[in-house]
């Protein structure tokens, strides 16, 4: 005794509320993820704001086995002084030296070529980030 072709009426079985359910569900997962979106947003104004000072290492020479020169390019806020830490690596990855160079220029932005002395030949330079004073 089947019916063919016959539909169920509108609004029965609940299919407005979920409907309406739905909605509201896209609504709040909107608006969190917006909120959620603002709050890293924030974070990361604020951890590259609060930096007073950073650099940049800009490109590295090998000049003999035992040195290295670095080029950094070094960002601060006015008035502010600091240092940075640069290493140099051989070929293994293993720490063939090390310098730490003070920045305590006026200029907001300061150019300088670094030289590292090696205990052996190095193949690559790292800058190990700044700090302020």
């Amino acid at each position: 005794m089947g019916v063919t072709g016959e539909r169920l009426p509108e609004g029965r079985y609940g299919r407005a509320a979920e409907a309406r359910t739905d909605r509201g569900l896209k609504i709040v997962g909107s608006v969190l993820g917006a909120g959620l979106l603002a709050l890293i947003g924030w974070f990361g104004y604020d951890y590259i704001a609060g930096q007073k000072v950073s650099a940049e290492l800009i490109k590295f020479d090998v000049v003999a086995a035992d040195r290295v020169d670095a080029h950094l390019e070094v960002r601060k806020a006015d008035g502010a002084n600091g240092y940075c830490t640069v290493r140099a690596l051989a070929e293994s990855g293993a720490e063939v030296g090390r310098k730490e160079v003070r920045f305590d220029q006026a200029a907001a932005r300061v150019d300088e070529v670094v030289t590292i002395r090696t205990t052996e030949l190095a193949t690559a330079a790292q800058l190990l980030g700044c700090s302020a004073d």
